[in-house]
């Protein structure tokens, strides 16, 4: 005698399965993929339009850097930003990472030799410590913020490069630090691209 078997238990077809899968593919698709970024785009523009496009910084209509990413300064009449460990050049934003060595790296603590030596050598009468964040790296490598006390020690070296009084550039890092959040969050800080670009629009000497 032939054995039936119930309707329920027929193995359904590749169609009957394929079917609502990709269904639930392209409605997902949509969803995730174009209506979700577009409403996040839609309410950053909206209520923040400045960090939307990245936080950047214009000068007579054209844009010279983004708070959120420093830049190299070498000049003695600037101040110079955090060590940067991206490649092949500092502050590549495509490349953002930093060295990986560890403390007890004999490369780092070479590294960070050289670095004090350089300051040392652009500002001999300079016998404050060094701070910290002018000799090591950010894990970012991008950093475009110092801590007050490495612009403190800065500030003698800036003045007498661009010949004004110490006092007045002292007054311009008072001016571009930034305290933490609510009081709270993070560090005081002082973002270097834009304390440079306060010092690049004073009056000659």
């Amino acid at each position: 005698m032939p054995i039936r078997i119930p309707r329920d238990d027929v193995p359904a077809s590749t169609g009957g399965i394929l079917r609502p899968a990709l269904t639930l593919f392209v409605v997902l698709s949509l969803i995730t993929g174009l209506l979700y970024p577009l409403a996040v785009t839609g309410v950053a523009q909206t209520v923040s339009p400045h960090q939307a496009n990245g936080s950047l910084v214009t000068q007579g209509g054209k844009a010279v850097g983004s708070e959120l990413i420093g830049q190299s300064f070498t000049e003695r009449g600037h101040f110079w930003g955090r060590p940067s460990a991206t490649t092949p050049m500092p502050y590549n934003a495509a490349a953002s990472g930093g060295s990986n060595l560890g403390p007890t790296n004999p490369a780092l603590a070479g590294a960070v030799r050289a670095r004090i030596e350089a300051l040392r050598a652009a500002d001999p009468g300079n016998t404050q410590p060094v701070p910290v964040d002018l000799v090591t790296a950010s894990a970012s490598g991008l950093d475009p913020h110092i801590s007050p006390a490495a612009a403190a020690f800065q500030a003698e070296r800036v003045a007498r490069a661009r010949g004004v009084p110490v006092a007045q550039v002292q007054a311009l890092v008072r001016q571009h630090t930034q305290s933490p959040w609510l009081g709270l969050l993070g560090e005081p800080r002082v973002n270097v691209l834009a304390l440079n670009l306060a010092l690049d629009s004073l009056p000659k000497p």
